[in-house]
């Protein structure tokens, strides 16, 4: 029953986001020596289309379309004149670009044109290409899969450029161009280094432990260094899942007594119990992704579909990562409202001292019927916010609380070491932690050196996939096709 708020909220946001996924067929794998083509900018009419190919017979193509022109000079835009290679009809009068390997994206030969952007045209310049010889259209990721495999991205700055594509917020942008310009594969690196350097130490004492020459306190060293990669992995595996949220959403309910809102934008009534649905939009809050949810009252339902509603809405509240209470400041006496405080809020904030992940925001609503100048609310009642759904006041300072508690619950793009963003890279590095326990418990060196391979291996897969081709089908079919 919080509609006032829930649509002054949505409404304040900068409109709804989508949360996209692309499902595509798959990437193939390179190597097939095909050369590949596709319209790599939006579909639809436009005002510039973009057409790339990449493979050994980009040259050919780019000279079958251009003929008699010789190719333009590398990386220069050169006007061109487009025909049919098979009937010679004119298409188009488009720029062209040269890119010969390995100074392209895809680290091979590549080709764009950019045409005005009609469908016709479109059209007739991809049939065009598909009649030279050695040119098939490309699988959805397929361009971005061999500057994977040709050493241009590694695997973490390929995800990066998944969700660049796919961001909607500003702090998405954010988060997702730091990945792409290589943050967490540096990162990565950095940790695979000192790996590497205490597992050197080890396999030195397993092969010269008897030489004289060898330096004292070598495996002490590698102990050293194992040590300070551990307090790294669990700084970053204690962030609480924050690059997650960042990438896909952060749930936000809203929740409270019944009535304590004031805009009906439902099916409801004045009478409580009415709303029994759960309404959800997902927006763009101070730059952060999220899933805004409504919920029933809480009260015991006096009926079976009520019942089923307020059961709805606390198991929302459950998966919530931040909760927006709300009270009617005009009735805080009310039992609905003393209950509220005692079986929702206390606990929630209570948790949270203790450690829990999940944040709640008090919202004292209906501020316009309470007494002008200093309000006379119960001096027990927690840090809240005063709001008035009816006339807007109070909607700034709730705003910058919530863009707070969201910098708290997805982190913050702009500073700070790199998020992880995905469960993958969770995976990895919970695994590479345990491994280095395993170094830790082990009573051989040999067994020892064993581990730090294995723990080494896990961040080598952040970075190149380690070669499991299932993984990286999921990672590239988020692509669009011609990206």
């Amino acid at each position: 029953m919080w509609r006032g708020l829930w649509t002054l909220v949505a409404r304040a946001a900068r409109g709804p986001y989508r949360l996209c996924t692309r499902q595509g067929s798959g990437a193939l794998a390179p190597g097939s020596g095909a050369t590949i083509f596709a319209l790599s900018s939006g579909q639809g009419r436009c005002g510039i289309a973009v057409i790339r190919t990449s493979g050994p017979a980009s040259e050919h193509a780019l000279r079958s379309l251009t003929a008699p022109r010789d190719l333009p000079p590398a990386r220069r835009a050169c006007l061109r004149l487009l025909t049919d290679p098979r009937s010679g009809e004119p298409l188009d009068r488009a720029l062209v670009l040269w890119f010969p390997g390995p100074q392209s994206f895809t680290g091979e030969d590549c080709a764009e044109f950019h045409v005005h952007g009609g469908s016709a045209v479109v059209s007739g310049v991809l049939q065009a290409l598909g009649r030279v010889p050695g040119l098939r259209p490309a699988e959805a990721g397929e361009f971005t899969r061999r500057a994977f495999a040709h050493g241009k991205l590694s695997l973490t700055e390929v995800e990066g450029l998944a969700d660049l594509i796919h961001a909607e917020t500003e702090a998405q942008r954010r988060q997702a161009l730091r990945q792409l310009d290589g943050e967490l594969g540096h990162l990565c690196h950095g940790w695979a280094e000192t790996l590497t350097k205490a597992l050197a130490h080890v396999e030195a004492y397993i092969d010269f432990g008897e030489d004289d020459n060898l330096e004292e306190g070598i495996l002490e060293r590698a102990d050293s260094q194992v040590q300070e990669l551990e307090v790294a992995l669990n700084t970053h595996l204690r962030d609480a899942r924050r690059g997650q949220r960042l990438r896909s959403g952060a749930h936000v309910v809203v929740t409270g007594p019944p009535n304590a809102g004031r805009k009906p934008v439902s099916i409801v009534s004045p009478e409580p119990g009415t709303t029994r649905d759960i309404l959800e939009t997902p927006v763009d809050l101070a730059g952060f992704p999220v899933l805004l949810s409504d919920t029933a009252g809480l009260r015991e339902g006096e009926g079976p579909v009520e019942q089923e509603g307020v059961r709805r809405a606390r198991e929302r509240l459950e998966q919530a990562d931040l909760i927006l209470a709300v009270l009617d400041a005009s009735d805080l006496a009310s039992p609905s409202s003393c209950d509220f405080l005692d079986t929702v809020v206390t606990p929630v904030i209570a948790q949270s001292h203790n450690g829990n992940s999940q944040r709640l925001l008090l919202v004292l609503n209906k501020l316009d019927l309470l007494p002008a100048g200093d309000p006379d609310l119960s001096p027990e009642l927690p840090p809240h916010l005063l709001l008035s759904c009816l006339t807007g006041e109070g909607l700034d300072g709730l705003l910058e609380a919530l863009r707070k508690e969201l910098t708290a619950v997805c982190g913050d793009p702009s500073t700070g070491p790199p998020l992880l963003t995905r469960a993958r890279h969770q995976h990895h590095l919970q695994g590479c932690l345990e491994s280095l326990g395993h170094y830790k418990q082990a009573k051989d060196v040999a067994l020892a050196a064993e581990a730090l391979r294995i723990a080494r291996g896990h961040l080598a897969c952040l970075t190149s996939g380690g070669g499991t081709e299932e993984i990286l089908d999921i990672i590239f079919r988020d692509f669009c096709v011609g990206k």
